[in-house]
């Protein structure tokens, strides 16, 4: 009677498998985040909000000029180094992702990068070109694509667009605390995006479901 052989996949095929999974993930995140900051940009006034559940998650629309979650960096010089250093990043997470593919490293592992991968994507894709696609949002007006006198800011220019607003908890500061007693404050007021989201789930799920492989690759190094 002759023994039946186990089949395991080779190297190529678990390649093949894991830049598709790859390319797979960067595209259904930068779909879902760009989709949603031109629904949001041509559809709302600046600063406007849409409760969705409750007043714990909001639709809540406002520009960045600089970092993830609002902050800002050096005007618009500050804004050319910032975009600039994202596009080397990012370029730098792609090498890095095709190095571990050819390694055989898990699926776990390319997965979580190209969720980083598809987040810095989607911020470098408004910083360099909303100015020149969209014209001003305002309190007023909601913004048009593709105007006829052209956009509201020139290449590398364009701010971020971001409408995730989840106010946890809301309350005031016990009157017997020094310097803010009294006064009402909020848990987690940063107001993001689905890029930033995609940047830091993916950062969270490696540091605690992958660090094995990172441990592993040091080792090596």
């Amino acid at each position: 009677m002759e023994q039946s052989e186990t089949h395991y996949p080779t190297p190529q095929i678990q390649s093949t498998k894991a830049t598709r999974w790859a390319c797979a993930v960067v595209v259904a995140i930068l779909f879902i985040d760009q989709l949603s900051k031109i629904l949001v940009k041509t559809n709302m006034m600046l600063e406007e909000r849409i409760p969705i559940i409750s007043e714990r998650v909001y639709i809540y629309f406002v520009e960045n000029p600089g970092f993830a979650f609002g902050m800002s960096f050096g005007g618009a010089a500050g804004k050319i180094i910032l975009t600039l250093f994202r596009v080397v990043a990012s370029t730098l997470i792609i090498l890095y992702i095709r190095s571990i593919i050819k390694k055989g490293a898990s699926l776990g592992v390319v997965i979580g990068l190209s969720a980083v991968l598809a987040g810095a994507l989607g911020n470098i894709i408004d910083s360099m070109f909303y100015g020149l696609l969209f014209s001003e949002s305002t309190y007023s007006t909601v913004a048009q694509f593709l105007p006829e006198g052209g956009g509201y800011a020139s290449f590398l220019q364009g701010r971020v667009v971001d409408m995730i607003y989840c106010p946890i908890i809301r309350g005031t500061f016990p009157e017997w605390l020094p310097l803010r007693g009294g006064e009402p404050f909020t848990f987690f007021s940063p107001i993001f995006n689905v890029a930033d989201a995609a940047i830091t789930l993916g950062v969270v799920y490696l540091l605690l479901f992958q660090r094995k492989f990172f441990k592993v690759e040091e080792k090596e190094g």
